[in-house]
């Protein structure tokens, strides 16, 4: 799968395949209901559009709740970053976008 401009919502099954098949992945784990989550998507996608090099997923926790357990999400939004298959970094809350922009890119030089 080519990395784009764009946050792909995944299943469980869609989610280990990608974290093994790319190289950096960056997932967010979100809930459609919660305003702090909301407010994180465009910020979200406008990293999607800079960092051409990074998949970006979505987890709908209420539809992948092994996936919230798995990962320990107990706090949302919740962004976790992945290198080879492993996780390497993890943003907890609605940060600002360039704090947000910055620890992505740090993740990942």
């Amino acid at each position: 799968m080519d990395c784009g401009d764009f946050e792909i919502e995944v299943t469980r099954e869609e989610f280990n395949e990608f974290i093994k098949e790319n190289e950096c992945v960056v997932v967010n784990f979100f809930a459609e209901w919660h305003m702090p989550c909301i407010m994180l998507t465009p910020v979200i996608e406008e990293l999607a559009s800079e960092l051409k090099e990074v998949l970006f997923l979505k987890i709908n926790i209420e539809d992948n709740e092994d996936l919230k357990n798995i990962h320990n999400i107990s706090t949302m939004p919740c962004v976790l970053m992945f290198k080879n298959g492993k996780e390497i970094g993890r943003i907890i809350g609605c940060n600002a976008a360039d704090i947000l922009e910055q620890k992505v890119k740090n993740v990942f030089k």
